[in-house]
């Protein structure tokens, strides 16, 4: 009778809980979107059944140090906890990252929007044509820009395949390295199917490339190319994690995904 009670007991009150890797290079801000989603999501209220976390953004969210290992934090929504792993980005701590894939439930990369040199001219990477576009707003999503197609003549540059930079002596930043890095994620047997949400970050300094231009130029064709691996469920958001603009829908994005994959990745139950 205990154990029938205690069961029910356990069945009534634990929620699903979701693992979420936040990675990126080292200095992409991942770990000031961590304070940001603790910030804001600490005591949210939750009127409804879908959250709405109402505190402010963190004005301290980025006093913070290369992460050495790795930080992680527990968010309580009404249905279920996200559990965010933010795991350092030095070259010397990513092949610790395929240690966490296996229990992941989603995966949050991030970009610095501003490191790709100073010299570089992204309207010119394949399938981009400008149309007159501004820098996109915060919060907005690149999928409501049109999209220009990538084609199979697109001319590549010596040095960045795929990318059609139009000069060797484009300085990219490290543009190329954050392919790279994002290819070999992509590629993991244990990252099948696996929800992947990709920030364009630091979007609030004016030194920014538009989210419009890396989604179209930088990453439609990592998960269209060959190493992509097969079509998944993804999204490519701008925020500014120093601010906190952008990183409520980030959240919720990522939220509503984990749920849809559930059965090709159960959550743990606590």
């Amino acid at each position: 009778m205990y154990h029938l009670a205690k069961s029910l007991y356990l069945h009534y009150t634990s929620k699903e809980e979701y693992s979420i890797l936040l990675l990126g290079l080292d200095n992409a801000g991942k770990t000031t979107l961590l304070n940001q989603v603790k910030a804001l999501y600490k005591t949210a209220d939750f009127s409804s059944s879908t959250s709405s976390a109402t505190n402010e953004p963190s004005p301290t969210a980025g006093n913070t140090v290369p992460t050495v290992g790795q930080n992680v934090a527990t968010i309580d929504l009404p249905d279920m906890y996200l559990k965010f792993w933010d795991i350092g980005g030095q070259m010397t701590l990513r092949r610790l990252w395929q240690s966490y894939y296996k229990s992941a439930h989603a995966v949050v990369f991030v970009v610095d929007s501003t490191d790709i040199g100073p010299d570089s001219d992204v309207a010119r990477l394949p399938g981009f044509i400008d149309h007159g576009r501004r820098k996109s707003s915060i919060g907005v999503s690149a999928d409501s820009v049109p999209q220009t197609p990538m084609t199979s003549h697109t001319p590549t540059a010596p040095g960045f395949p795929g990318f059609g930079l139009g000069g060797a002596n484009a300085n990219f930043g490290r543009l190329d390295e954050c392919r790279q890095v994002l290819e070999t994620v992509l590629q993991h047997e244990d990252m099948v199917g696996i929800p992947i949400l990709v920030l364009a970050n630091k979007q609030d300094r004016d030194d920014c490339v538009e989210v419009v231009r890396i989604k179209e130029g930088f990453i439609r064709p990592i998960f269209e190319g060959e190493k992509g691996g097969m079509v998944r469920d993804s999204r490519v958001l701008p925020v500014s994690a120093l601010r906190g603009s952008g990183v409520k829908e980030a959240v919720e994005w990522v939220r509503s995904r984990v749920v849809w994959n559930k059965e090709g990745r159960a959550p743990v139950m606590r």
